[in-house]
């Protein structure tokens, strides 16, 4: 069961529930600001008094039932829409059905099951009484951020069994400091069960990120933050570099989430959550971009924020802001939306490319040259992964090895992707055995998905290929100056060879900051003739138009030896995997 349905005549018995188990009674404060028309058993569609078109107009607000009917029609878009749009008032029943309903969309069937809560409860805790004695919590729980939102002493401690199941059923997260307080707000509008089953399927989602689940993502998130944030809001950034010169950036980003979670007033935070469960966690990067430039609207402006005031905390004086936010939660989100250039894909190109640079990082301090070109991997995937795996070994590219090794092969194989990539389901795009050897067929079924996994089976039994980031489309993007662009593609590419000899050979670049020149970026490049990965001095992987004959030396790029040892090979088959849902 998702949730619990509140009707009209249970809008009485709901604010009840909320007084009496879970919320401190002084928290009914946020539902009596004059910012909100009191809502009768009536009319629940009360509409927010700052959310007028035009004197003497309000939009109708649209009901939990239209947004179902338009969510099981498959009409996401105009579900956002509506989300963005449609300014419910903070004690609307709506909330109990709708928030529900939109993490539910990504729960597993496993976690549908009635009473899959109750039974985690009684494994992790023996009882599904709730103890009266401290709980204590997850080691990804970040203790000085397990902010309550005004619930009583109950309800903390719902809030803390929660988060205890949850870690107990999602042992891969390691980090996630933004958990605690979603579950709080959670408990506002929902029982415990269907609080855990919105954080479930948060948590679970494979389409969009919602929930930072280790270290690794969270600080390549707030730095994503922090490199949009240099784009979109420039004069913001310049002002505070300028009045405090000796301010890094990095200790400012490094509590972006807070700006939010613990400096907005819980009804903009309240209006945040409705799209953020729909949209994820790009609602919040919005948001932030939309705060960092109203505190410098109001640095110009209003002495509390001079830079006397502020330039010995940054990051403290954004908080204190956000208490006092001059703006609407409407007025917020209205903003936060009209932000151009701050597509999905946009910020899945600065998410990729910080990530790929802290690994290699990582890579570089942990002093292991073993693990840059690596022969071979005891990293299993996951076990979601191994059905993927098991997926892709029924492919004619090593089926003919023997079981055990092509196991084996594909762990390793599977354990070079990026991590993220892991979490998607293989899907073969193109194989010559089934589609032809032509390079039109090729870029047919293969040029719009990103990212790719080329695999080539030569006629002397030799395995190998390139994991490449980009679209093979990209061959057709012009210049400024209206020319084909030679060569695309990013560092995340890299060479493998799996039979005879096992390696990975990543971009040459991942090794330092340093210049290495134009030859270490010649990642992918393709046209009507020929495919080409990797350049300089040579072409790691060549291959004609027939996809018939090929050649593989040494390049610059990836500081490769040639993939085979004759150098020239004859093609047996080449298979192009793509991943679902990316």
């Amino acid at each position: 069961m998702v949730g619990k349905v509140f009707g009209l005549k249970d809008l009485e018995q709901f604010s009840s529930r909320r007084s009496s188990v879970y919320v401190d009674p002084e928290c009914e404060k946020f539902f009596e600001l004059p910012l909100f028309i009191a809502a009768s058993s009536n009319d629940i569609t009360t509409k927010c008094q700052c959310w007028q078109l035009s004197p003497g107009k309000e939009p109708a607000l649209r009901s939990y039932t239209e947004i179902q009917q338009l969510l099981q029609q498959g009409k996401k878009r105009d579900v956002k829409n509506i989300l963005r749009e449609n300014s419910w008032p903070i004690n609307s029943p709506i909330r109990a059905q709708l928030w529900p309903m939109l993490c539910g969309q990504h729960l597993t069937k496993q976690q549908m099951l009635d009473g899959f809560y109750w039974e985690m409860v009684h494994q992790v805790f023996g009882t599904t009484e709730l103890s009266e004695k401290p709980i204590m919590l997850p080691a990804f729980v970040d203790a000085t951020h397990c902010l309550p939102y005004h619930l009583t002493s109950t309800g903390r401690a719902v809030a803390d069994r929660i988060v205890n199941v949850l870690g107990y059923d999602c042992p891969d997260i390691t980090y996630s400091p933004v958990l605690y307080p979603i579950t709080s707000i959670l408990l506002h509008f929902m029982s415990e069960e269907e609080a855990y089953m919105c954080l479930a399927g948060l948590v679970g989602s494979k389409e969009k990120v919602f929930i930072n689940q280790t270290k690794l993502q969270h600080e390549v998130t707030w730095k994503t933050v922090m490199q949009i944030a240099k784009k979109h809001t420039k004069s913001a950034i310049s002002y505070f570099q300028r009045i405090c010169p000796g301010l890094k950036l990095e200790r400012v980003f490094m509590d972006w989430c807070w700006w939010i979670l613990a400096g907005l007033p819980f009804q903009h935070l309240v209006r945040i959550m409705d799209c953020y469960f729909h949209e994820g966690i790009k609602v919040l990067y919005r948001v932030a971009l939309v705060v960092l430039n109203l505190f410098h609207k109001e640095c110009q402006s209003n002495n509390e924020w001079s830079p006397d005031n502020i330039k010995n905390d940054i990051g403290n004086a954004l908080i204190k802001f956000c208490k006092k936010i001059p703006v609407s939660p409407a007025k917020l989100l209205h903003a936060a939306f009209s932000i151009r250039g701050l597509s999905t894909q946009y910020i899945s190109r600065i998410f990729i490319k910080t990530e790929m640079l802290l690994k290699s990082r990582s890579v570089l301090n942990s002093g292991s040259k073993q693990l840059i070109k690596s022969r071979s991997s005891d990293n299993l995937p996951t076990s979601q992964s191994q059905v993927n795996i098991q997926m892709m070994s029924h492919t004619l590219t090593i089926r003919e090895l023997h079981s055990e090794s092509c196991r084996n092969l594909l762990f390793t194989l599977w354990s070079w992707l990026p991590v993220r990539i892991t979490m998607y389901q293989p899907v073969l795009l193109y194989t010559t055995e089934e589609h032809g050897c032509s390079l039109t067929t090729f870029y047919v079924r293969v040029e719009q998905h990103e990212p790719t996994l080329l695999m080539i089976k030569t006629c002397n039994n030799e395995v190998f290929g390139a994991y490449c980031s980009s679209r093979w489309f990209e061959r057709n993007v012009k210049d400024d100056k209206g020319q084909r662009q030679a060569y695309f593609g990013t560092g995340e590419t890299f060479l493998f060879s799996l039979y005879p000899e096992r390696a990975k050979y990543p971009w040459v670049g991942i090794e330092g900051d340093k210049d290495l020149g134009h030859s270490s970026e010649l990642f992918m490049a393709a046209d009507s003739k020929m495919i080409t990965i990797g350049g300089g001095e040579g072409q790691a992987i060549w291959m004609d138009e027939n996809i018939r004959f090929g050649k593989t030396d040494g390049c610059k790029t990836f500081n490769n030896p040639p993939l085979c040892p004759s150098g020239d090979f004859e093609i047996r088959v080449l298979e192009v995997y793509g991943f679902v849902g990316i």
